[in-house]
Parts: C-alpha cells; sequence; structure tokens
C-alpha cells in the first residue's frame, strides 16, 4: 500500500490508534454482513459519539457510506448539524460526497488509513468523480442542464429576507 507523505499528516493525538482500528474493525464487519469494504467512528472528548459503515447494497441507498452514515448519527445524538471538536476516523480517504459532508459538519479532525487509490486498486475509483468536478459542467459525463433559474432564486432571496435563519 501507498503511503502518505508524513508532511500532510497532522500529528497523532491520543486515542488516534485505537479509534482508527475500530474504523477499521467495522469495515471488516461491513464486509462480512454483506456491505461494503467501510467503517467510520466520530469522537469527541475521547468517548465514542456515533459509528458508520457502509450500508450502499444493503438500504439501496447511494448515499449510505461509511462516513455519512456516521455523521448523520452523531449529529442526532449531539442535537447539532455541526459537529465541533470531534475527530472523524475513517477506514478509508472519504469520496467527494463524504468530504463534502465533513466539510459542512465541521469537524475538528479528519483521520483515515487506507488512500483513495487503495480503494480504487479493488474497484471503488472515487478518482472520476473527483476529476469531473474538475470539469466545466459541459463537459461532464453526467448530462447536466440549468433550468428556470430566475424562478429558483426566489428560494435565495427568501432565506435572505428570513429572520429565523440559522447559518450553516
Amino acid at each position: 500500500m501507498r503511503e502518505l507523505p508524513c508532511a500532510i499528516l497532522a500529528p497523532m493525538q491520543p486515542g488516534d490508534e485505537h479509534w482508527i482500528e475500530r474504523a477499521i474493525e467495522l469495515a471488516r464487519h461491513s464486509v462480512a454482513s454483506g456491505g461494503g469494504p467501510f467503517g467510520a467512528v466520530v469522537v469527541r472528548a475521547g468517548a465514542c459519539i456515533a459509528e458508520g459503515q457502509n450500508r450502499v447494497t444493503l438500504w439501496n441507498d447511494p448515499t449510505a457510506h461509511a462516513e455519512v452514515v456516521a455523521l448523520r448519527a452523531a449529529c442526532e445524538k449531539l442535537s447539532s448539524f455541526q459537529l465541533e471538536g470531534c475527530t472523524v476516523y475513517s477506514s478509508c480517504e472519504p469520496c467527494p460526497m463524504c468530504l463534502g459532508a465533513l466539510y459542512w459538519a465541521r469537524p475538528a479532525r479528519l483521520v483515515f488509513a487506507c488512500t483513495r487509490a487503495d480503494a480504487a486498486a479493488v474497484g471503488f475509483d472515487d478518482d472520476l468523480i473527483y476529476r469531473e468536478l474538475e470539469l466545466p459542467i459541459a463537459a461532464r459525463k453526467l448530462p447536466t442542464e440549468q433550468l428556470s433559474r430566475e424562478a429558483g432564486l426566489a428560494a435565495f432571496v427568501d432565506w435572505a429576507r428570513s429572520s429565523g435563519k440559522r447559518g450553516y
């Protein structure tokens, strides 16, 4: 397996090895139960807040990646849509969808074991999505069209004028 250069790794913190081992254990259990080989754990102040396993094929849900499952459970448990002070441990470098969800959830840290190249080697090629995101919309493999922008802007006007909104 390809190791990441040490320069991009954050300093290890107490408990990191324990929690990454738990994420890997969840990934292996997921495979044993018919799910994909991914697991994730959300930890705050040394305690597990939530865990997730890949459930895409088991739930027929393309968003049921381990990180998303764990984030949803953690946010519900904490009654918050953000995970301040939390560390997310993932058995693998998150895909673009999960990485986006992590940025929205704003945990303090992300720690992962395997790389996206490791995942690609067994058939999970997230690199296609990473490459597609860099392309202009018209050049992407997924045919995409914009329609009714002016009508759609009404929701943004409503949001901007709302006094009860919660920013995120």
